[in-house]
């Protein structure tokens, strides 16, 4: 491995897509019935790039595992055994994606040890743990991006419920005004991500009715509202009530450290992650929900969220301030 190779990089073509975007990016004619959400530069068993070599094409994977000193350097591959530490996306969001927190590392490999030894295929539907590593993330903003992350604090949360207020919500809220904390948080996510499906579906319909007079003023309600037309009923609709509603412009990005609710609305972007696909989902979503498993790694505690811009250095590059060791943009 003496030269630079040309990579071929999958794509993913989830249904929260767009149709343009990344087709676009790669040179290619859209489909219109297949959106593509997200382009994979790396090395994850699940979706590897392919390197174009003398004899053809070869997994990133086997490539590195034949010669890892080589391909990653002899600090990383003694650092992360022989592992590329890092996966590279192009993200692109035409709806919203799920209401989802990725584990700690030992969340993570406790998860994953858990569910082989119950026997649990990689691919089955109801597994929640992929694979034994952790995902810290860095999201940039190639385009106008909407997301949601991390709790608000909780008087932000009682003023915005405020305007929509749901009286089937009171015995939550209570809990949340007579402990505005962690552990308020804590239990009035629990109290409602565990509602009564046909209470669900009732506090959900009248609070979308509520902030349909809003939506105009507000991007919280608006994204209640958009919410609701693609998930209708589900309790993920209130996420941006309770979560950091954040807008990040062409260049700029944010931090999801381990344990973070979060959920991407809408844009391009580019994601940086460490080298894994362990997902808990909250809603949003028809795929797999496990609300006791998502409690057992969520952080509760209230935040700002830190909107990182690119710091130039002596080199000509511009980095964003890291905080893990996987990896910088």
């Amino acid at each position: 491995m003496d030269r630079i190779c040309i990579l071929k990089n999958p794509v993913q073509k989830y249904a929260w897509g767009s149709y343009t975007a990344i087709p676009e990016l790669l040179g290619e004619q859209p489909d219109p019935d297949a959106p593509v959400a997200e382009l994979w530069m790396g090395a994850h068993p699940k979706a590897p790039s392919m390197v174009k070599g003398t004899g053809g094409w070869d997994s990133l994977v086997k490539l590195i595992e034949e010669h890892p000193e080589e391909i990653l350097g002899n600090r990383a591959a003694s650092k992360f055994h022989n592992r590329l530490p890092y996966l590279f996306k192009v993200l692109a969001a035409a709806k919203p994606l799920s209401l989802q927190v990725h584990p700690s590392l030992s969340q993570a490999r406790e998860g994953f040890r858990r569910e082989n030894d119950l026997g649990i295929p990689l691919d089955a539907p109801h597994r929640n743990y992929k694979d034994d590593n952790h995902k810290p993330e860095c999201i940039c903003a190639m385009t106008p991006f909407w997301a949601l992350n991390g709790f608000r604090k909780v008087p932000e949360i009682l003023s915005l419920e405020a305007k929509i207020h749901v009286i089937a919500l009171d015995h939550l809220l209570h809990k949340l005004r007579d402990q505005p904390d962690s552990e308020g948080l804590k239990a009035f996510f629990h109290g409602l991500m565990t509602l009564a499906p046909d209470v669900k579906k009732q506090v959900t319909k009248e609070a979308v009715f509520k902030a349909r007079d809003h939506a105009d003023n507000n991007p919280v309600y608006h994204w209640m509202v958009a919410l609701a037309d693609e998930y209708p009923g589900d309790i993920g609709i209130y996420s941006p009530l309770f979560l950091n509603l954040i807008q990040l412009q062409p260049g700029e990005a944010m931090y999801l450290p381990a344990g973070e609710l979060h959920a991407y609305l809408e844009g391009v972007g580019i994601e940086l992650m460490a080298n894994s696909d362990n997902v808990l989902r909250g809603g949003l979503t028809p795929k797999h929900v496990d609300v006791e498993e998502l409690l057992s790694v969520l952080n509760f505690e209230e935040r700002n969220v830190r909107i990182l811009s690119p710091e130039p250095d002596s080199m000509g590059e511009a980095t964003y301030s890291g905080r893990v060791k996987e990896f910088v943009l």
